[in-house]
């Protein structure tokens, strides 16, 4: 399997807080990997030094075999990254299918020169139309294309904002806390629909979840474990299901 995500001995340091020390990791072209631990344990930290929010005070970030320890977030998107956080930020004046239709690449913008030549040489739009189109129903969620994002619940907003990382054609996905705050049945559609995602587009997606529980019966292929800012162990479902050392450290000793 290729490697797509190298995070070679990541540490991030706020003055004398250690929040990440000396993590390393990989994820593989069309893995679905979860990264679980409890709060504040470092994996918000370690998603905002790999897609470049915050810079790692030493280690090394490999995005697509280039070397992205030092670039910016937009600098990161266009290599093929796209990430999500765990608190939604749709454009709330904007309907669903505006809020897809903004994020795919080489738009020609607000330049009235541009847009005036897109009219007469660029079919793009319609494409663009029909490929958000395509996203909502992928996520069910079609029927709310046309309501203002203020209007939706946390859940549909949720999926709204998957929708709209995915309208930027991503090769690697990362998703912080997609299912937060949502009832049990929409969170199970969501992580169903991502399932279904990767298997059917070969993407990545790399998955922040607070509950261990809930992830470890939700498919993916792969858990990395973090406590204390270090990672504690890395294996399938199963393995960190039966591993004494998850058992003690993440629950307490709690089965």
């Amino acid at each position: 399997m290729d490697t797509i995500l190298k995070v070679s001995n990541m540490t991030k340091d706020f003055g004398g807080l250690r929040a990440v020390d000396n993590v390393s990791f990989e994820v593989g072209k069309g893995e679905f990997v979860g990264l679980i631990g409890p709060n504040g344990c470092g994996k918000t930290t370690t998603f905002n030094c790999i897609s470049g929010l915050l810079d790692a005070t030493e280690g090394d970030v490999e995005i697509f075999g280039e070397d992205a320890t030092l670039l910016r977030p937009d600098e990161i998107q266009k290599l093929g990254l796209t990430r999500t956080f765990q608190h939604t930020r749709l454009w709330r004046e904007m309907t669903a299918i505006e809020n897809l239709l903004i994020p795919p690449r080489n738009q020609y913008g607000t330049n009235p020169l541009h847009a005036f030549i897109s009219h007469f040489f660029d079919n793009g739009e319609e494409e663009r139309v029909r490929k958000a189109y395509e996203t909502l129903e992928e996520l069910e969620i079609t029927h709310m294309a046309h309501n203002l994002t203020s209007e939706l619940s946390g859940g549909q907003s949720k999926l709204v904002d998957i929708g709209r990382a995915l309208m930027g054609e991503p090769e690697l996905l990362l998703l912080d806390e997609p299912v937060a705050g949502v009832a049990g049945p929409l969170a199970e559609k969501i992580f169903n629909n991502l399932r279904e995602i990767v298997s059917e587009t070969n993407i990545s997606i790399f998955v922040i979840e607070h509950n261990m529980d809930f992830i470890l019966r939700r498919g993916v292929d792969r858990i990395i474990v973090m406590d204390q800012g270090k990672v504690l162990m890395q294996g399938t479902p199963d393995e960190v299901k039966d591993s004494k050392e998850v058992i003690e450290a993440y629950l307490g000793g709690a089965a």
